[in-house]
């Protein structure tokens, strides 16, 4: 293997990595990525856990076509710090070594042979459907945020995605909150029901998706698919695959309650930065906050003994029987940092009551998010 890259190709083909190689594993070589120079003139660089990989290609210039294993960390290091030369040279040597030249700097590094690096998936027909890049990270971003942390609940460290109905729908829950999000697409995705993204996978495609629009002239495509208990996304380049989470995703359909009796509507600016500022004195614990709903008027208050109190008003439009109930503050932050829309809407029944948050206008039927309050 024996070829020339620009510099700037390679520190984006090896950042695509990172997220995904295995820091502390019992099999070293899934700390590495997989180099290959082809006669077409692209080097191919891919990166596995075994449950999420990455493959993409880059233009090179190929004197010798051959494959070679190196550490994804150590590369992809010594490249950054190459940045202010163009091109790089990459040559494997005796004994699986790589031999790195850019300008007068010079590396050897320890490779492992190409043929002990895991076999990646290839799918051969998977019913792909064209999908916008900015659709799918909208979807991703106002979602993903809820999913749960918590591994002992596995069906939940990830983004349900169902078709529906000439849409795609995203939803995430992590027991205390649910996001979902819609947004139209044009094909078959050939799901008999509807499949858990993991955590990690959801992470590398928003990535993906960004590096996509970057500096993007015309509009960029993707493609999404599904096949073999495997999601697979792909545009020009790169191909991201992610084996989807076993186990059944909860009936999210029960959580969202039907139409609250009080509706509120407001800035979503103006609620954002208030809680933002009363949420400074919560309890670092609970992170709860009280609102007191009137007649064109919602008050925002938080308690702390050890260190005082903080309320704001902030006007609504409301006209309905006024209502006191407690959330996590931090549940709605989440909610209207991915929104954004000017106004939103908060709808409640009673005080112990799920609380839903949508956008105002025609955009409420493309999202929702469901909240549980809190005791106070």
């Amino acid at each position: 293997m024996e070829l020339k890259i620009g510099v700037p190709e390679l520190t984006r083909a090896l950042a695509r990595s990172q997220g995904i190689v295995e820091k502390k594993s019992t099999m070293p070589i899934l700390s590495h990525v997989l180099l290959e120079a082809r006669k077409t003139g692209e080097l191919a660089v891919s990166a596995t856990d075994l449950d999420v990989s990455v493959s993409g290609t880059h233009p090179a210039e190929v004197a010798k076509e051959g494959g070679l294993a190196v550490s994804a960390r150590h590369l992809f290091d010594i490249v950054k710090s190459l940045s202010g030369e163009k091109t790089i040279s990459l040559k494997r040597t005796a004994n699986n070594h790589l031999e790195v030249k850019a300008g007068q700097a010079e590396f050897r590094l320890v490779g492992l042979p190409a043929e002990d690096f895991p076999a990646l998936p290839k799918f051969e027909k998977v019913p792909f459907v064209t999908v916008d890049p900015a659709t799918v990270l909208g979807l991703v971003e106002r979602t993903a945020f809820a999913a749960s942390t918590d591994e002992t609940r596995y069906n939940l460290n990830g983004v349900y995605f169902e078709p529906v109905a000439g849409a795609m729908r995203f939803v995430a829950t992590d027991g205390h909150r649910l996001s979902m999000a819609d947004a139209a697409v044009e094909g078959d995705f050939k799901l008999k029901k509807g499949v858990i993204l993991p955590r990690k996978g959801i992470s590398e495609l928003r990535k993906l998706l960004g590096e996509a629009l970057e500096g993007a002239e015309e509009k960029p495509v993707g493609e999404l698919g599904f096949a073999d208990n495997s999601a697979v996304f792909r545009r020009p380049g790169v191909v991201l695959v992610m084996r989807l989470i076993e186990g059944s995703f909860p009936d999210y359909r029960q959580v969202i309650p039907k139409a609250g009796e009080k509706v509120a509507t407001l800035g979503r600016e103006r609620l954002l930065q208030t809680l933002r500022r009363v949420s400074l004195l919560s309890s670092e614990k609970s992170n709860a906050v009280k609102l007191e709903l009137d007649k064109g008027n919602l008050r925002i208050g938080a308690q702390n003994p050890d260190l005082g109190e903080a309320r704001e008003d902030v006007p609504v439009d409301y006209a309905g029987e006024p209502l006191k109930i407690g959330f996590n503050a931090k549940y709605l932050i989440d909610v209207l940092t991915v929104l954004h829309d000017a106004d939103v809407r908060l709808e409640l029944a009673d005080d112990l009551s799920p609380g839903v948050v949508r956008p105002a206008g025609e955009a409420a039927e493309h999202f929702t998010a469901v909240i549980m309050p809190m005791r106070i």
